[in-house]
């Protein structure tokens, strides 16, 4: 029974990391390009970002052109 246990806490732990990583690819993303505006990224990203919506518009921004 604790073998079972400690598998799905095992497997929780790898999917929340996994969701936290694709939720912050917008942000990861302009701070690896060097994004000029890439602080308010991440605004967005925490403040909009969990209605999807929002981390489209963060994902877009951060691909936009950087000068």
């Amino acid at each position: 029974m604790e073998a079972i246990l400690q598998n799905g806490m095992d497997w929780a732990g790898g999917y929340s990391f996994a969701l936290s990583l694709l939720f912050f690819i917008p942000a990861i993303l302009a701070f690896l390009r060097g994004h000029p505006r890439r602080w308010p990224i991440v605004l967005l990203l925490l403040s909009l970002g969990w209605t999807g919506v929002g981390w489209l518009v963060a994902l877009i921004w951060s691909l936009s052109a950087t000068r």
